[in-house]
């Protein structure tokens, strides 16, 4: 909770940091916290009227409800506190960014621009609960405004800039997912949250919590002091922000820690010189010392050092001490030990942390041109390996144990954990009709982004883009009986037509993988772990939700009910021992069962079932029949499958899989077809033949 305390604070004094990420178990008081700092942060004068929260000392020259007064006047200004503007996860991109006033355009024929959130968060916090949940897109538009510091619309007509400079703090539970690595760079801090083991201090917790509802007001007043004092240092730190030296030792320390955590692009330099900055104006201190630069390291570089998009963020605490101790340690300016006096005063400082180069500037003056930070979600071809688990030591039983040929006997409780390779491009799997689901990047689906593919009659007054064309058409038959004679068309709101749009939806990816000793040889598993594990990263990047249901010796286990971790699944997948009979009618009833909760829960997210065995069934009476019998249930219910066969390439091969991927009504890929490269070069070969 004091790392998180503190990088609110140091996001607050420089809002220029980016914003922080809070990540943490679900009842940590993320949120809470959050609410809290409005509480301490200073008020603020705005322009009387305007929309867009203008500084009267400062109006912005191109506000869209400009031009406005200098603000010398005491009416010219109104004292408010600082906003927090809360984003829903449901929110659509016209809340967000704004849009054509609809009631005035069609009523006036005036092209009016409706303010949305980004707006009404300029100059205070904008706070997304969740926001590993919101929309790709969403986000893009969120990060790119917190960088810049404007808006830009570009749409239905209407062309504004304004704007829009916030911190943006984003709180996440891991469990639902992680934001992808691209997205999770442009958050300038970000901070791990777990409750404590203490019972002291969970104890103390309930008091507090208790004592607040028996009687709030007694409980505010209690800690209305430090209250106050903490926003009257909040205050003097923004004051003293400008005067903070930044001197050449402390830059090639920030820059050698970077590199030795071995980060991407220039981002995380820049922003851990920025929260160092802001970390000395927060202690008080106008030179930044080697503990600012601990602390700003300690926010600034857990969530970009990542490599794996499997890997759980964090820092090596240890590793931290050795890159300080084996870097250049920042000198005071007026050291007579510093004989090129690159700290001294007389250097200066920049407007917003004063971060003085070579030639004079600060690091901020060139910032805008320098933070090209890479993207590092999209090319999977360079992730690393998730680590091979352990091998177990297999065993037979008395009897002759399974060890994968068809007939074979059960192993017993002998079973043996095989790890995955390096993953690779996975073909798409998809479902073929269009659904109307979660926006994502699997599927077809009708979508509130996208190409437009037709239009649909607007439903009271709901917002959404119209269609104008569409409008128009269906305003143009009823101009006589409105007594339009003249030019132009007589439009009314039961006239607008909104655009029906095309794009992409996330799926639930349920994985139903055979762990049997029919399995077969430790390479064969660990190719059928590794095409999973690529099938994973491919779900992690499509934004979808994941399961996973195992079968092995007499029954179906679910190894992963439905969810947005991906990296949990990556988990379990990695620690999934083989061995045993094939109950794969148990299999396929335990999937089902865990797609039928799934449709209750969350109707919206349609499934995608991806089935991963050799078709063998060997568990109980009519193994074989009892699995077809499943397997037509699922057909009937219309669950989209994908059956993966794992039967080898060579020797006899009993097709089960292919008769099984009949029965479901199913797209049968071979294992080896898994592989998008692969699958180009079979077909290829197809042809040729």
């Amino acid at each position: 909770m004091d790392d998180l305390q503190l990088a609110l604070i140091l996001a607050a004094i420089s809002p220029a940091i980016g914003g922080v990420l809070i990540r943490g178990e679900k009842g940590t008081a993320k949120s809470t916290a959050v609410r809290a700092l409005t509480e301490i942060l200073p008020s603020v004068d705005v322009v009387p009227g305007c929309r867009f929260s203008c500084d009267p000392g400062r109006p912005d020259p191109g506000c869209p409800d400009g031009p406005h007064a200098d603000g010398s006047e005491a009416g010219d200004r109104v004292v408010r506190g600082t906003r927090l503007v809360e984003l829903p996860v449901g929110a659509t991109e016209d809340r967000v960014l704004g849009s054509l006033h609809l009631e005035k355009a069609l009523a006036q024929g005036v092209t009016a621009y409706e303010p949305g959130l980004l707006a009404a968060a300029h100059r205070g916090l904008l706070y997304v609960d969740e926001v590993n949940l919101l929309h790709d897109h969403l986000v893009d538009v969120l990060l790119d405004a917190a960088a810049m510091g404007r808006a830009t619309v570009e749409r239905d007509g209407v062309s504004v800039t304004h704007p829009a400079r916030f911190v943006l703090v984003g709180t996440m539970n891991p469990e639902e997912g992680e934001l992808r690595p691209q997205l999770l760079d442009r958050f300038g801090l970000t901070v791990d949250v777990v409750a404590s083991r203490d019972p002291a201090v969970r104890v103390e917790v309930m008091r507090a919590r208790l004592a607040y509802e028996a009687d709030p007001q007694a409980f505010v007043a209690r800690y209305d002091g430090p209250q106050r004092e903490l926003a009257e240092r909040i205050v003097k730190a923004r004051d003293l922000l400008s005067e903070v030296i930044l001197t050449d030792a402390a830059l090639r320390q920030i820059a050698e820690i970077c590199a030795a955590f071995d980060v991407d692009g220039m981002r995380a330099d820049l922003v851990t010189a920025r929260t160092a900055v802001a970390h000395a104006a927060w202690s008080g201190r106008t030179v930044v010392e080697v503990d600012d630069v601990r602390a700003a390291a300690k926010l600034a570089l857990p969530h970009r050092r990542r490599r794996n998009p499997f890997d759980a963020p964090g820092l090596d605490e240890q590793q931290l001490e050795e890159a300080i101790n084996n870097s250049t340690p920042p000198t005071d300016p007026d050291d007579p030990d510093d004989p090129d006096g690159s700290g001294g005063p007389g250097s200066g400082g920049g407007a917003d942390g004063g971060e003085p180069g070579p030639d004079g500037r600060t690091a901020d003056s060139t910032s805008a041109g320098s933070e090209t930070g890479s993207e590092t979600g999209g090319d999977t071809g360079s992730e690393t390996a998730p680590g091979e688990m352990g091998r177990g030591a297999a065993r037979r039983t008395p009897d002759g144990g399974e060890v994968g040929a068809a007939g074979e006997q059960d192993s017993g409780p002998a079973q043996e954990v095989v790890g995955s390779s390096a993953p690779y491009q996975a073909r798409l799997l998809s479902v073929h009709q269009a659904g109307m689901g979660v926006a994502g990047r699997r599927s077809r689906a009708i979508t509130e982004v996208g190409r437009v593919v037709g239009d649909r009659a607007r439903v009271g007054r709901e917002a959404g883009r119209p269609h104008l064309l569409a409008t128009l058409r269906s305003a143009a038959p009823h101009q006589h009986a409105r007594g339009r004679t003249g030019p132009g068309l007589a439009v009314r709101a039961t006239d607008v037509r909104l655009a029906v749009r095309e794009g992409r939806e996330g799926n639930l990816v349920l994985f139903c993988v055979d762990a049997s000793g029919s399995m077969g040889t430790k390479k064969r598993m660990g190719e059928v772990k590794t095409a999973i594990v690529s099938l994973l990263l491919d779900a992690y990047q499509r934004r979808d939700t994941v399961g996973l249901v195992t079968f092995a010796g007499p029954a179906a286990t679910i190894a992963l009910p439905p969810t947005g971790s991906v990296e949990t699944a990556v988990r379990r997948l990695e620690s999934l021992p083989t061995g045993g009979r094939t109950p794969l009618a148990e299999g396929l009833l335990q999937a089902a069962e865990v797609l039928r909760i799934a449709a209750i829960r969350d109707p919206r997210r349609r499934p995608l079932l991806v089935l991963v065995t050799d078709g063998r069934a060997t568990y109980g009476d009519n193994a074989f029949a009892r699995a077809r019998e499943a397997a037509g249930w699922l057909a009937q219910h219309g669950i989209a499958t994908v059956v993966v066969d794992c039967e080898p390439r060579r020797g006899l091969r009993l097709g089960l899989a292919a008769e099984l991927a009949a029965d479901l009504g199913a797209e049968y890929l071979d294992l080896g077809d898994v592989a998008a490269g692969n699958l180009v070069r079979a077909v290829t070969e197809r042809k040729a033949a």
